[in-house]
């Protein structure tokens, strides 16, 4: 009979394991425009894709991190030092041909900051990291690994959810107008919203609580507001119209 003591010893694998990874898409909004935060992948011939910008991510932490979205966010923190923004996981990509080293695995999350209070590192394995315009990467991704498919995934990803959620509004610094939040919407979508209805629907979904006056637009008085719950997400009934006449 086998003791406890056999039953919890390690055994070792039958067949090869696959490196293990966790990248992340960091998205702000900086000067706007809709930007992706990157790394710059080490000179050194030792290491693949050398001097490619990456997404941000790196090895699962068997000791350190509990699950993956413990990886993802721990790996968030390293390069941003947020601790608490809106996490979603986007999907997992793997193949033998991904990675020069072997046989890989990634699992893949998405996260959505406000510019303000970030303090970026470039870790121990980088040689640079940066905000690239996303619209413009698209256009031209020549990035590490296969990354500009990962990026290209995450921006339709967004772009598809922010017309019918509430997605923006974790964008944004607390606490914000709904000018502010509108804005933030047409950045991300990349069009212009009808501003008929936009507050009606922003305050009848209730997950806005007032924070009193603040300085808007046109440095005229508005309304701030924060977020009631900044891990929950709205749905809308609808999505959101183009601005009539655009």
């Amino acid at each position: 009979m086998k003791t406890d003591a056999s039953r919890r010893k390690p055994q070792i694998p039958a067949f090869p394991l696959p490196y293990t990874t966790v990248d992340v898409v960091i998205f702000s909004v900086i000067e706007e425009q809709l930007r992706v935060l990157l790394v710059q992948r080490p000179a050194t011939t030792n290491e693949p894709f050398p001097e490619r910008w990456a997404l941000p991510g790196g090895f699962v932490d068997v000791d350190r991190d509990r699950d993956l979205e413990a990886c993802a966010r721990r790996k968030l923190s390293e390069k941003t030092g947020v601790t608490s923004p809106y996490l979603e996981q986007l999907g997992s990509w793997g193949g033998r041909d991904r990675d020069p080293r072997g046989w890989s695995a990634t699992h893949v999350y998405f996260a959505l900051i406000p510019a303000d209070g970030v303090t970026l590192s470039k870790g121990a394995n980088a040689a640079d990291v940066g905000w690239f315009e996303v619209d413009a990467l698209l256009k031209r991704p020549r990035l590490a690994f296969d990354h500009a498919a990962i990026l290209k995934a995450g921006v339709e990803r967004l772009r598809g959810k922010v017309e019918y959620t509430s997605l923006p509004a974790f964008l944004l610094p607390e606490p914000f107008t709904l000018p502010q939040l509108q804005r933030m919407y047409e950045i991300v979508l990349g069009r212009p919203v009808d501003k008929s209805g936009f507050r009606t629907r922003m305050l009848a979904a209730d997950f806005l609580d007032e924070e009193g006056a603040m300085s808007g637009d046109a440095k005229r008085s508005a309304m701030g507001y924060c977020l009631k719950d900044r891990k929950r997400l709205v749905v809308f009934p609808r999505t959101f119209s183009p601005r009539q006449g655009e």
